[in-house]
């Protein structure tokens, strides 16, 4: 039985630390750092998607994927923010981890996606 607890416990802790390894930031934040341009952000669902409607200013992390580095700004601390479809997504995480990985510091999740930015009634950018 201790093993049980201790399996369960075990099992609890790291889906807690793999959920919480990029805060969440809102769409009201997201929204407020579009205008405000303090932010770099990027859309994790696929090229069809993005064409169809992404976040103002997000960028094709399918298009930028192979220059991610030169995509991004040069400060380390600056902000990216990086989103997929929904709550449920985990597509984010490679353009998250990637940033991450390049060294910067304060890489972020907007964890409602798209499909929160579009029932938010959001304006939404297409692309061709």
């Amino acid at each position: 039985m201790k093993k049980l607890i201790a399996l369960f416990a075990g099992s609890l802790l790291a889906t807690v630390a793999f959920a919480g390894e990029f805060p969440d930031v809102s769409i009201a934040e997201v929204k407020a750092l579009i205008e405000t341009k303090k932010a770099t952000i990027i859309d994790v669902n696929g090229t069809e998607s993005y064409k169809k409607g992404h976040v103002p200013g997000a960028l094709d992390f399918d298009v930028i994927e192979a220059n991610f580095a030169k995509a991004l700004p040069a400060d380390k601390d600056a902000l990216i923010i990086a989103y997929c479809g929904n709550p449920r997504c985990t597509a984010y995480q490679a353009a998250a981890k990637a940033a991450q990985k390049l060294g910067y510091k304060n890489v972020k999740h907007m964890s409602a996606g798209i499909a929160g930015w579009n029932k938010a009634g959001e304006k939404v950018e297409k692309s061709q």
